[in-house]
């Protein structure tokens, strides 16, 4: 049935198709992956929602009374959607603040009390939000570094009461809250056992950084395998549905030298309820910076990109982004990064 789905729409984007229905107000081809949602229309036949475009690609059901082909305005689209069961950067971005709230060597969260940092983030996401246009909205976050990787590749945890803050402080702006794992010299899928728990709160989604999967930090760079990280998502997919937790999930996975991710060609983006993001990461000027960029979409198993930028901390000799880049530059990277942070 899903190969029907796909087909169905293929067929309709292949031919770049201009329909005109009754009482409708369609033209134009599909959107490709990647464009913009907020002027969506969609296609609809025999309670059947037909829409393989989303930014990662799935289908969307819905039911409706006639059984006759129409095309739905943007409000009517919108509508009939059920929201959480759609990627929160279906019309989205996501602005997030990282770092470890114990550490000031480790990004802005750990310079600032949340009530001193709200006013800071608030800022930087209101001028993403105005160079991303309007039709797209921005969602604020904070990135935790929760397992940080330690010598010999030992993890240190944040304990649960600073998390707890963090997501309780987050939820009630309405914001969300990034888990970032370092794995260190223990597996892929323990460091997800890890972090599972606490997707139990709504607002929470999950990342990992193969940078730090070492037991030899900052003198090796660390990898992961395309085969670990679809279990990754497996893992966290299943811990979903069997704890009957609604909506989809992120999952982010961090890179910005070919290795850190061997065998990248074997990722999947079809685990249910779970949204894979790749996010270049890594410090340096523009070019270079660009360069990562580039070098990451090479990946085309993993179509939805984040960018991560680099504040000039208060830690002497600490890399940094000379200079920063601005959200009109950020956004003319292609395809555009849908989330962003700053460390």
């Amino acid at each position: 049935m899903r190969f029907f789905k796909v087909f169905f729409c293929l067929i309709f984007l292949v031919a770049g198709f201009s329909f005109s229905f009754p009482n409708s107000r369609f033209s134009g081809a599909v959107p490709a992956d990647g464009d913009d949602y907020s002027t969506y229309y969609s296609l609809k036949k025999k309670k059947r929602f037909y829409n393989t475009f989303f930014i990662c690609p799935e289908t969307v059901k819905t039911s409706f009374k006639s059984d006759s082909y129409y095309v739905v305005t943007k409000e009517e689209f919108y509508s009939l959607l059920d929201w959480k069961d759609l990627p929160l950067l279906l019309n989205n971005d996501i602005f997030a603040f990282y770092g470890n709230p114990r550490s000031k060597k480790m990004g802005i969260l750990g310079e600032y009390s949340l009530e001193d940092l709200e006013p800071i983030l608030l800022e930087y996401a209101g001028a993403y939000d105005a160079a991303n246009g309007e039709s797209r909205g921005v969602i604020p976050a904070l990135y935790l570094i929760y397992g940080t990787c330690l010598p010999e590749g030992k993890i240190g945890y944040l304990p649960e009461n600073i998390v707890k803050k963090y997501i309780d402080y987050a939820a009630q702006r309405g914001w969300l809250v990034f888990l970032d794992h370092q794995i260190g010299r223990y597996s892929v899928e323990s460091a997800m056992e890890k972090l599972l728990h606490f997707l139990k709160y709504p607002n929470v989604h999950l990342a990992l950084d193969p940078e730090w999967s070492t037991d030899r930090p900052m003198e090796v760079t660390g990898s992961i395998t395309g085969e670990e990280l679809n279990s990754a998502q497996k893992i966290m997919s299943d811990y979903i549905s069997s704890h009957n937790i609604p909506g989809n999930r992120i999952l982010v996975v961090h890179q910005f030298k070919p290795m850190m991710i061997k065998n990248p060609s074997v990722v999947s983006g079809n685990f249910t309820s779970v949204n894979l993001v790749h996010c270049a990461d890594g410090f340096g000027n523009p070019p270079l910076k660009r360069l990562t960029y580039k070098n990451n979409t090479k990946i085309k198993s993993m179509p939805v990109k984040a960018f991560k930028l680099f504040f000039k901390g208060p830690v002497e000799g600490a890399g940094y982004d000379d200079p920063l880049m601005t959200p009109e530059e950020v956004y003319t990277l292609e395809p555009k990064p849908r989330v962003i942070m700053y460390q």
